[in-house]
């Protein structure tokens, strides 16, 4: 059984740059299609995960092969935000978890009470700001799953995640983050032998899910971007005035990519370092005892 875990529609709502958060969606996808194209590129289960909504949802209840999920923007002690992915559950408790999403152990504990299915997404992507080394500490201990395979991300980062997730015992999953309709299904998560979205859901807890399809490129952002400007021209046609912009795109597009491999380069070797040192530290304890006890 095949299901992409990270899926946009237009439920996710406005971009929130600047000026961009006033006239642009983060996409245009209409649930339906989203349904239609994810099923026939083979997909055997649908879901949505749009930023802090479920409103997409309502018209794709119908389907028995759908669930109902989302990602959510978290507020991390530090100070920092990310993005954590919420899957099988209910209205009440997307109220619920919007009401906690400003504090992450105020979530972290309504997710483990409610035994939901929850992974850190794009761990090491820039994309929701600032990253502290405290962060890491909290999803090493927390959370069960990681996004190792996004569809969008430069593939050495989720070369990282897939290596920190191994290293640390967590789930691995994967999804498309597509907000585009052309990117969505090539990236996915299988589960071998599930009939159906609980017995999915049921095989990722247990580590049985695994990782299939693309990895981002420039050029794949690039193309997702301009197809975003263009259903911005046609649901906003007074934007047309800016079209001679839409030639900068590449160059936005390439200065994105430069953050993220700087982001993940900068956090990858941080995390390495902390590595060795607990390492030296554990040696170095364990050299102690060993000539105490003699």
């Amino acid at each position: 059984m095949r299901c992409d875990l990270h899926v946009h529609s237009i439920a996710s709502g406005m971009f929130t740059a600047p000026v961009l958060d006033r006239i642009c969606r983060e996409s245009y996808s209409d649930p339906r299609e989203v349904y239609n194209r994810l099923k026939r590129l083979g997909m055997s289960i649908v879901t949505l995960t749009d930023h802090d909504s479920i409103e997409g949802a309502e018209v794709l209840r119908r389907h028995p092969d759908f669930f109902l999920s989302e990602e959510v923007t978290v507020r991390m002690p530090s100070g920092t935000e990310m993005h954590l992915g919420v899957y099988g559950l209910t209205e009440r408790d997307h109220v619920e978890i919007q009401r906690r999403r400003t504090d992450f152990i105020a979530l972290l504990m309504y997710l483990t009470e409610r035994k939901l299915f929850f992974s850190a997404n794009h761990i090491f992507s820039g994309l929701t700001g600032r990253r502290e080394a405290q962060d890491y500490r909290w999803f090493e201990s927390y959370v069960p799953a990681f996004e190792t395979r996004n569809g969008q991300m430069w593939p050495e980062a989720n070369a990282s995640a897939t290596r920190l997730a191994a290293r640390l015992g967590k789930i691995a999953i994967a999804g498309s983050d597509s907000h585009t309709i052309a990117g969505l299904g090539r990236t996915y998560t299988e589960v071998p032998g599930a009939r159906t979205a609980k017995e999915f859901l049921a095989g990722l807890r247990a580590g049985q899910g695994r990782i299939q399809g693309e990895h981002g490129s420039c050029l794949k952002l690039t193309l997702d971007v301009y197809s975003i400007v263009k259903s911005l021209f046609y649901d906003k046609p007074w934007t047309l005035l800016a079209s001679p912009l839409a030639v900068l795109v590449p160059a936005f597009t390439l200065n994105h990519w430069i953050h993220e491999i700087r982001f993940c380069q900068k956090w990858t070797a941080q995390l390495k370092s902390g590595e060795r040192r607990r390492r030296m530290l554990w040696d170095m304890d364990s050299s102690f005892e060993a000539n105490w006890a003699s």
